[in-house]
């Protein structure tokens, strides 16, 4: 029902910054909440930020609030997560993440998902 691809992972230096890109499709993009997880090797997926389906309200980890940004784009059909500051820890494969109006912080909210991007940053 709904399709996303996230783009932008790479490799970054500590300090450095990010700009991650989640496209939809399948379904109206206006419709749904938007979130971003992440999940390092041998950890589980944890929540990291999300937006509702205006922009207009959003809700982060404590681990990333104050350095990273989510927004969106209804007209794109595009959301996005700016991370700056980066550090070590933040290393892990991203993944965007559709919702009900309603969805919040926890994964079980979110009904489709992207297939990752990896996010490594050196010290």
């Amino acid at each position: 029902q709904v399709q996303l691809v996230e783009s932008g992972g790479g490799l970054v230096q500590a300090g450095g910054s990010l700009r991650l890109s989640c496209r939809a499709s399948g379904r109206t993009f206006s419709s749904v909440a938007m979130g971003w997880f992440r999940q390092a090797p041998g950890k589980e997926r944890e929540f990291v930020a999300a937006v509702n389906w205006s922009g207009s309200n959003t809700g982060y980890a404590d681990s990333v609030k104050g350095r990273f940004t989510i927004s969106r784009d209804n007209a794109k059909n595009t959301a996005y997560l700016q991370m700056n500051s980066l550090k070590p820890e933040d290393t892990a494969v991203y993944y965007c993440a559709a919702g009900p109006r309603s969805a919040g912080m926890g994964h079980t909210d979110y009904q489709y998902w992207g297939q990752g991007t990896q996010v490594t940053v050196s010290s």
